[in-house]
C-alpha cells in the first residue's frame, strides 16, 4: 500500500482484497487484483502524476462506430437472430 494512496484508496483496497479471498482467490492473487482495480481507478480519476489514460479512445484498435455497437443480433444476422437452419 503506497504512500500515495490516500483514506479512501486504502478502504478500497481492503474491500477489494476482502472480496477476491471470500471468492476463493488465493491471499496473493486478491491482492494483486485489488491494487491493480485502485490503481485503474486512480489514473482514471486523475490522482496520479502521469496522464489519466494510457490510452486514447480515438486511437484504440478495433472501435467501432456507436451504430455498430448498438445494432441487435438480429439486424446484424447472427446466430443469435432467430433465423434457423
Amino acid at each position: 500500500m503506497p504512500k500515495s494512496w490516500s483514506n479512501k484508496r486504502e478502504r478500497q483496497y481492503e474491500h477489494i482484497k476482502q472480496s477476491a479471498s471470500k471468492s476463493g482467490r488465493s491471499a496473493g492473487t486478491a491482492k494483486r487484483i485489488a491494487a491493480a482495480t485502485v490503481n485503474k481507478t486512480r489514473r482514471k480519476k486523475g490522482e496520479t502524476k502521469g496522464s489519466s489514460r494510457s490510452r486514447s479512445r480515438s486511437g484504440s484498435r478495433g472501435s467501432r462506430s456507436t451504430t455498430q455497437k448498438r445494432r441487435s443480433a438480429a439486424r446484424k444476422g447472427g446466430r443469435a437472430s432467430g433465423r434457423s437452419k
